[in-house]
């Protein structure tokens, strides 16, 4: 009887044992590595975006394809507009006197040979009184002439006398034609001068037709040779200076079309060409002038105006999209691509709001996805850029060529997930 007691205390203290075994601490977990755990949840970028039928309609996204276009590779450069010396003019008047009338303002478009100003000065009748005078005592020097001649070769009259009064014939000649001159270059005509009409006031006339720039004189201001009146400015002459680097030189020729826009205005572009280009530096800027004609419209052109102008070198035949199928990211260049690859689908945990019902799938639309390709840019013309993929694309792809910026917002947006 005691063995069997003995037994069971046996029996009963191993399963104590046991038991108690079983309510140790809980075993700790396994540690797990941070490093590794964190490396496996860094993904690469998402480059898919996926948008739906409704999202596609509403920002007006379309698709196209890459076309093969002959655009025209260019020199991009700054400079001014400028208008040749030989097609400006400084309006003086040869003659000193006071301004009594002044017929143009700034902006005034005159011709060549208008009268821009009259001036008076009672020297002007002096001169006019002085030519009179010269012509009677012409014709009073030649009857005495051929009086001395007449007296002379009949032995009747001195040599001295006749080579006196030859020389004071010849003397008062040049003195007439001296005052001819000056009286046309006042703008009077000598056979219209008489004791009844002895003009007291000048005309200043416009010496090339143009622009009136700016007016230096007033009504009562007096001016004379080195006072001038006005200015004018042909900017129909008006030609461009473009400013290019050494590298670019090589590149430049005459014949080459230039678009160029103003500064102050880059809605509006207009059109040039290559006439001339430079042999030396400009200064210490390491750039020489390129000059071209502007063709075409000019209206709105001034001497002195900041312009940025694009030359066109030669023609190439190349891949090309439309500018707005690229975007710019992180200083690189995309497009996008319609594609059959789907974004990486992240599960959500449970508990965040996210709940179906059970029995009710939620409503799913049609999605298109979009694959973001990076491409180099080329050379843009007429609204096309060329384009090199850096990986190759498929020869029928379809790329969006309208909405590519809300395309990237999309993708953007999602962080690079797509739940």
């Amino acid at each position: 009887m005691k063995i069997k007691h003995n037994i069971i205390y046996l029996t009963v203290t191993a399963l104590l044992l046991i038991s108690c075994g079983k309510k140790e601490t809980p075993a700790e977990k396994p540690e797990v590595n941070t490093e590794k755990a964190e490396a496996g949840h860094e993904e690469a970028p998402q480059t898919i975006a996926s948008l739906t039928e409704d999202q596609i309609k509403s920002v007006g996204i379309s698709l196209g394809s890459i076309e093969m276009k002959e655009l025209t590779s260019t020199v991009k450069a700054n400079g001014l507009l400028r208008v040749p010396n030989n097609n400006k003019a400084t309006i003086t008047s040869l003659y000193g006197g006071v301004i009594k009338t002044l017929n143009v303002q700034v902006g005034s478009i005159v011709k060549k040979g208008q009268i821009i100003a009259t001036i008076a000065n009672p020297e002007f009748i002096r001169l006019q009184e002085e030519y009179l005078t010269t012509n009677s005592r012409i014709t009073y020097a030649e009857q005495e002439y051929r009086r001395q001649r007449e007296l002379f070769d009949n032995d009747a009259g001195a040599k001295k006398n006749l080579q006196s009064s030859d020389a004071e014939l010849k003397t008062l000649r040049t003195k007439k034609a001296s005052l001819l001159r000056q009286l046309q270059m006042m703008g009077i005509s000598p056979g219209k001068v008489n004791n009844g009409n002895m003009r007291s006031g000048l005309v200043i006339t416009a010496p090339i037709s143009g622009t009136v720039s700016s007016i230096s004189a007033q009504i009562g201001s007096y001016v004379d040779v080195s006072s001038p009146v006005a200015e004018i400015i042909d900017n129909n002459s008006i030609h461009l200076d473009l400013q290019v680097f050494e590298k670019d030189l090589p590149k430049m020729r005459v014949g080459q079309i230039v678009h160029f826009k103003l500064t102050n205005n880059p809605e509006t572009e207009y059109d040039a060409m290559v006439y001339s280009v430079g042999s030396s530096f400009e200064n210490e800027s390491k750039t020489v002038s390129v000059h071209g004609t502007v063709t075409g419209n000019k209206a709105g052109l001034i001497d002195g105006m900041n312009i940025t102008g694009i030359v066109s070198l030669d023609k190439n035949t190349t891949p090309a999209v439309p500018n707005e199928a690229i975007v710019e990211a992180d200083g690189k260049y995309y497009i996008f691509i319609r594609t059959d690859k789907k974004p990486e689908e992240h599960e959500e945990e449970p508990g965040n709001g996210q709940k179906e019902e059970k029995g009710k799938p939620a409503q799913q639309q049609k999605t298109l996805n979009f694959e973001k390709v990076e491409v180099i840019k080329g050379p843009s013309d007429m609204g096309y850029t060329a384009i090199t993929p850096v990986k190759g694309i498929p020869a029928d792809a379809r790329i969006v060529v309208k909405g590519a910026f809300f395309v990237n917002a999309k993708l953007s947006n999602s962080g690079g997930h797509e739940h």
